[in-house]
């Protein structure tokens, strides 16, 4: 083989491997279903400078809001706990992320648990959101795996559980004005939690806290602009 093919090998290579990297946002066939329309999204970046998928309505003033409509965060579609994410996880997980979220939004508006419970001439908007998956998976090549060599040997790794793995919790959410139904914002968030350093060590709701708070002070901006 020539030099020239030989180095032109190396490249595609290189770039199949780059490919690989974990994406940093919910791909599209990652969608749940569970916002109405995903066709507005835009890749943007959060104050606390992470990658989401959202989409925001130009007249949305927030602050023209005096209550907000919010019980929980759901789990959709339904899980299925494994041996890695069981279900005192999954629910430790869902109440840590709604008495968060519940506790960021009452810092600014009245917090009521449906809309039967909005006080009277108060003008309310509607939070419906969900957690849509919990998953590890392992860590995108690193530059220097590029080489051939270390790339067979990260590959040998992670097929024997060895290569570290991204702790990832998918968040969907919707907002709406509650008399009209109006859209106001729609956002998909792919959270990242703590390192694991295998596929056999088991996820809890602790390898979470810490970015679901970034993801709540991040919400606490948007509804306080």
């Amino acid at each position: 083989m020539s030099r020239f093919n030989g180095t032109l090998v190396g490249v595609i290579f290189s770039s199949l491997l780059l490919g690989a990297c974990t994406s940093q946002v919910t791909e599209k066939e990652q969608y749940s279903g569970f916002l109405p329309d995903y066709s507005k999204l835009q890749e943007a970046t959060s104050p606390s400078g992470h990658p989401v998928m959202r989409w925001i309505d130009p007249s949305f003033q927030p602050r023209t809001y005096s209550t907000v409509v919010f019980d929980s965060l759901l789990f959709y579609p339904a899980p299925k706990p494994d041996e890695r994410v069981n279900r005192k996880t999954l629910q430790d997980l869902q109440q840590y992320a709604s008495d968060s979220a519940r506790e960021t939004i009452a810092l600014r508006y009245k917090v009521v648990p449906n809309r039967q419970s909005i006080p009277a001439g108060q003008r309310a908007m509607q939070m419906r959101a969900a957690i849509t998956g919990v998953s590890a998976s392992n860590e995108g090549m690193k530059w220097y795996e590029v080489v051939p060599i270390a790339a067979v040997v990260g590959a040998t790794g992670a097929a024997a559980g060895y290569r570290d793995q991204n702790t990832e919790l998918y968040i969907e959410a919707a907002i709406n004005d509650a008399a009209t139904g109006k859209p106001l914002a729609y956002v998909v968030r792919k959270v990242f939690g703590k390192t694991l350093e295998n596929n056999k060590e088991e996820i809890t709701a602790d390898d979470f806290k810490q970015a679901i708070k970034e993801v709540n002070s991040d919400l606490s901006i948007m509804l306080n602009r």
